[in-house]
């Protein structure tokens, strides 16, 4: 076929013809010509990078549950870098974040010990979000300059690194809202859900695309028959990881108005199925971000989908013959979605402790990490 594409493009513009008729016959033979495969290294910098990020998820969730991410009242790129060192120093960052409302309505009595663990557990989040950003950059400009990166490829690197910048302007723009006065407002100040569900989205995002694209260049793939069975598995697998993913992102709205808090009963919300105040804002589309009580109910219910879409999935893929590796996915899945579902229920019968909370909320990118493995098995092979 290359060899046909070159014959023609000779025959049809000759060498010697005009600067247009040279620079179409290039193009014909560019596109003739294979792309060559990124090596192994891009696949598992990849990996690695969607690994950074996951602990960037991990432990932007317990700073968000130790109630640690309004402590930094500023955001410099390079200066902030280094943290306090004298008493000095630590008391001008207290009496800083003194001025602020957290401080002022919630943590009037905090002492300049108990300020320090939580401004060092927002300090080392925003400094895990450099080692994301260096991660992605630094390998993808040696990467690049080497040549081993194809036109697509180097597209899909373009996006990922303008991902990980625009997470970390989100990240501030999030913190902001925790920050501002609210007058009129009595509530325990917070950074707005909103901002924390498009926070977490973006980083689920950059963290999914990782992932698949660096399995997609490591695993080889399955020459599996497609018959209408097949067809019909990677369909529902598809739906079932947007499903994973809408449940994550809601988990958001759930630690955004510290929603695990009402209603600690599984599986009633208290003496009932449907409690009395899931509709209570006005007008009613309100109910489905800012009502505790309706995000938890929310939450609940997309997450008992999740795990009967995920049996349904597994009980489906037994009967059609799958390889071995594609197999243990579907496994996987089953057995880590219990697990989840186990995490879920024992966080809102403790009263969300820290390390349960924490542990639930690593789980869910667990479940979204086999979920993508399952969809990179079941991919089609191009003719």
């Amino acid at each position: 076929m290359l060899r046909a594409v070159r014959g023609a493009a000779r025959l049809l513009l000759p060498a010697r013809g005009g600067g247009a008729e040279r620079w179409l016959r290039w193009r014909l033979l560019q596109q003739a010509a294979p792309q060559a495969a990124a090596p192994p290294a891009v696949g598992r910098w990849l990996l690695v990078c969607s690994g950074t990020v996951a602990g960037a998820v991990v432990l932007g969730g317990v700073t968000r549950l130790t109630e640690s991410g309004l402590s930094m009242v500023d955001w410099h790129l390079v200066k902030e870098m280094k943290p306090p060192r004298t008493q000095q120093e630590w008391e001008a960052e207290f009496q800083k974040y003194q001025q602020f409302p957290e401080f002022k309505i919630l943590n009037h009595d905090m002492t300049l010990t108990e300020f320090k663990f939580i401004w060092y557990m927002e300090y080392s989040h925003r400094m895990w979000g450099r080692v994301v950003g260096l991660a992605y950059i630094l390998p993808a400009v040696y990467f690049w300059r080497k040549g081993w990166l194809s036109r697509p490829m180097k597209g899909c690197v373009l996006v990922l690194c303008g991902l990980v910048c625009f997470q970390g302007l989100l990240g501030w723009y999030m913190v902001k809202s925790g920050l501002e006065e609210k007058p009129d407002s009595y509530d325990i100040p917070r950074v707005s859900q909103y901002r924390l569900a498009a926070h977490l989205g973006s980083a689920l995002v950059l963290y999914s695309a990782s992932l698949w694209t660096g399995l997609s260049l490591l695993l080889p793939q399955h020459k599996l028959p497609e018959t209408r069975k097949l067809l019909h598995l990677r369909r529902f697998a598809h739906g079932t990881t947007a499903l994973i993913f809408l449940t994550a992102l809601s988990g958001a709205f759930v630690a955004g108005l510290d929603a695990g808090l009402v209603y600690n009963s599984f599986p009633k919300m208290g003496e009932c199925w449907i409690p009395d105040d899931l509709l209570a804002f006005s007008p009613v589309l309100r109910n489905i971000f800012e009502n505790p009580t309706t995000v938890q109910f929310d939450h609940r219910i997309l997450g008992i989908a999740s795990i009967t879409a995920i049996t349904a999935l597994y009980l489906f893929s037994r009967r059609i013959p799958l390889p071995r590796r594609t197999r243990m996915a579907v496994t996987s899945l089953l057995a880590v979605a219990c697990v989840q579902v186990g995490l879920g229920i024992s966080t809102l019968l403790l009263y969300v402790p820290t390390p349960l909370a924490a542990t639930h909320q690593s789980g869910s990118l667990a479940l979204l990490s086999v979920a993508l493995w399952l969809m990179s098995e079941l991919r089609r092979v191009p003719k």
